[in-house]
């Protein structure tokens, strides 16, 4: 609660809760809020010479090359953008923290052991890119967190190693993890949409932000709002996601808490 009272204050931060609890709602609410199938080719959604229609008050942002109403694609096309974002980037911050936390505490050869095969699984996995990040950040955390009086204090009234990295060096390290998740979202919805774009990403009909401007780029000129309008919505949701995460780091920025 004092999270959200805090961020309230800074009109930056409230605009991209604003703005991200607007797109999760209406990606939720899809089936009810879309006026159109996202796949449904209308016979009334191109020209007579076969062309895509312009935004009108029968499609809100026109239709795209094959008739579909480019609002209800959108609507659908949050719910892959965001289900990747949040899952993606949900299991890079889990390994990263755990990485993190288990090479900091127990250093010596098993915590280089655990970080040095971050540096190359990342590369194989591309969907987790967040992780290398998140893992040093935790790392460093975690090596000032161990030799505080209060981790001294545990271990030496004999507090096992569980006890001690779940029940007061976890603790400390959980705000960071939901802010580098915030931010990581952003990344990885921007790197959905680019690979979809790049036609290796989620294949049609699917759609997804990035596959929507992928399909339509052939009409830049000729009907620009194909790409323009899923084009904003992608920066807009990466712009509020990108300010949540300020505004959280700020917020529980360890050096402004109390620790211990």
């Amino acid at each position: 609660m004092q999270v959200l009272k805090s961020m309230f204050r800074q009109p930056a931060a409230l605009f991209g809760l604003v703005v991200v609890a607007l797109v999760v709602m209406l990606a939720v609410a899809a089936p009810l809020v879309a006026p159109y199938s996202p796949d449904e080719q209308m016979f009334d959604g191109l020209t007579l010479e076969g062309a895509p229609l312009p935004p009108s008050a029968q499609f809100l942002l026109g239709t795209d090359t094959l008739g579909r109403d480019l609002f209800s694609r959108l609507l659908y096309g949050a719910r892959t953008s965001l289900v990747i974002g949040l899952v993606a980037n949900g299991v890079a911050v889990s390994i990263g923290l755990m990485i993190g936390i288990l090479s900091g505490y127990m250093r010596g050869l098993i915590g280089n052991a655990l970080m040095r095969p971050s540096l190359w699984i990342v590369a194989m996995v591309i969907a987790l890119v967040n992780w290398v990040q998140v893992a040093r950040i935790v790392y460093t955390e975690t090596r000032g967190l161990v030799e505080r009086d209060f981790i001294l204090a545990e271990r030496s009234l004999g507090a096992g190693h569980g006890r001690i990295l779940f029940h007061h060096i976890l603790p400390h390290l959980v705000p960071t993890a939901i802010v580098w998740g915030t931010l990581g979202i952003a990344t990885t919805v921007l790197l959905e949409a680019t690979l979809s774009f790049l036609g290796i990403g989620v294949q049609p009909p699917t759609p997804s932000w990035g596959n929507i401007i992928f399909e339509s780029q052939s009409y830049f000129q000729a009907a620009p709002w194909l790409v323009f309008i899923p084009g904003a919505v992608i920066l807009l949701t990466a712009l509020s996601f990108n300010l949540v995460g300020d505004a959280l780091r700020d917020i529980l920025d360890p050096t402004q808490r109390g620790r211990g």
